[in-house]
């Protein structure tokens, strides 16, 4: 029985080296080109702190990761994160225990999701458009909610979510742990997860095969919004706050990220250990141009030209996958 489970784990890491050869290249030759040029890249301090940094952005991944899989998009996760936040640390400040303000949170995560992913299966808007507005309504909330000002908030049990440490680990990466396991297990471990992939390769053919595309669609977005709930706990946990202009951009460095890591904007491709190579990438650029000194102007043009270039090659992977289908 150990021989099986180890030859399986075996097969399954060469197959994810495989597949992630290219990315892990560019990240070894990241880190390897700022442990040359800085003096503090690789100590256990910036590492840390780095850590903290990618801790958002990962969680968002996940979810966008998700919903790319399935061939949608959501351009409201930054939104979703900047109400959660509100939300989660009104409650707090009005007494409610922080526990079930977490709790009550993740479920109005959950509820953004539901929205996003009802609009997306029961009308013929497209995902992008939906996403879309729906980042305004959110982001508009959460102005509404707060008046435009920052809530503050110094509840121990909160902070410690972003600043606590279990031994020498820091929560917040123990909470990218548990939520990439999950991720991960949803993804190859179930029906579910074939499910999403099938729909993302040929939603018609999905359809035929009687895989549930509605139910599956909209429980990945109900999985994105409580991602994005999730990051938004940990980022106003983290600066003790909660801000209505907190997460704007971050659907960018969740779809980099993603894309980076190889899941394909065409759908029906993608891992979420890929995803969490992707953020890397983009934690340790950011990071390493701050310690050179580069400003942050040039970091969203890096950030960019990433993307086109991310897209640019897997555009090229989709024509020579179906280059192949046609020659076979």
């Amino acid at each position: 029985m150990k021989l099986t489970v180890n030859s399986s784990m075996a097969k399954s890491l060469q197959k994810f080296l495989k597949r992630n050869f290219m990315i892990l290249a560019a990240l070894f030759l990241i880190v390897l080109a700022l442990s040359v040029f800085t003096d503090t890249f690789l100590t256990a301090d910036n590492l840390l702190s780095v850590m903290r940094q990618i801790s958002v952005d990962a969680v968002l991944a996940f979810g966008m990761g998700m919903v790319l899989i399935i061939g949608c998009i959501d351009l409201s996760v930054g939104s979703v994160l900047a109400l959660s936040g509100c939300v989660c640390v009104s409650m707090i400040e009005s007494g409610v225990p922080t526990e079930a303000a977490v709790m009550i949170t993740l479920a109005f995560g959950a509820c953004c999701g539901t929205v996003n992913g009802l609009l997306a299966t029961f009308t013929t808007i497209p995902s992008f458009i939906i996403t879309l507005a729906t980042q305004q309504c959110f982001r508009g909330a959460a102005y509404l909610m707060t008046n435009g000002k920052s809530i503050m908030c110094y509840d121990e049990k909160f902070s410690a979510i972003g600043t606590g440490y279990v031994g020498p680990i820091p929560i917040l990466g123990i909470v990218i742990a548990v939520c990439l396991i999950f991720t991960c297990v949803l993804l190859n471990k179930t029906r579910f997860g074939r499910g999403m992939y099938a729909i993302g390769g040929n939603k018609a053919a999905a359809v035929y095969a009687g895989i549930q595309v509605k139910k599956i669609t909209t429980c990945v977005y109900i999985f994105t919004g409580i991602m994005s709930a999730m990051a938004g706990i940990m980022l106003s946990s983290r600066v003790y706050s909660a801000q209505p202009t907190s997460g704007a951009g971050y659907e960018c460095n969740a779809i980099a990220a993603a894309v980076l890591g190889g899941v394909s904007f065409n759908g029906g491709i993608g891992t979420v250990g890929g995803v969490m190579i992707g953020v890397m990438i983009i934690g340790f650029m950011n990071n390493g141009l701050n310690m050179l000194h580069v400003t942050s102007y040039w970091q969203i043009i890096v950030k960019g030209l990433l993307i086109l270039m991310a897209v640019y090659l897997d555009t090229l992977r989709n024509n020579r996958r179906l280059h192949k289908k046609k020659r076979g």
